[in-house]
């Protein structure tokens, strides 16, 4: 089964409830492990466009502020769930949520 890396940019204040509802969807699982993540700090920035309803900043100002890199990895059948249940999750009007393929590589 082909696996996805996940990658979440949340505020540094949602980090523990954007994970449980990660791993409520079965993301992070490895072997006789669950709830498998990493989370560090990063630097966010971005502008809201007339018509956002930003969660931080207002409309038409460059914003820049700490904020939290969770990921964790799923398998594909899981991304759809795992998606549905991060965005329910995340304060954010725009969340930033990459899944990206992962190389597994044959045993020979």
């Amino acid at each position: 089964m082909a696996r996805l890396k996940i990658e979440i940019s949340v505020p540094d204040d949602h980090v523990e409830k954007v994970a449980a509802a990660l791993h409520a969807s079965g993301a992070g699982r490895v072997g006789a492990y669950e709830r498998c993540t990493s989370v560090w700090r990063i630097t966010g920035t971005w502008q809201p466009l007339p018509g956002a309803d930003p969660y931080d900043g207002e409309v038409g100002v460059p914003q820049h502020a700490t904020e939290s890199r969770i990921e964790s990895f799923c398998d594909t059948d899981q991304a759809a769930a795992v998606l549905r249940a991060v965005r329910a999750a995340h304060p954010y009007e725009e969340p930033v949520i990459h899944f990206l393929p992962l190389y597994e590589p044959g045993e020979e």
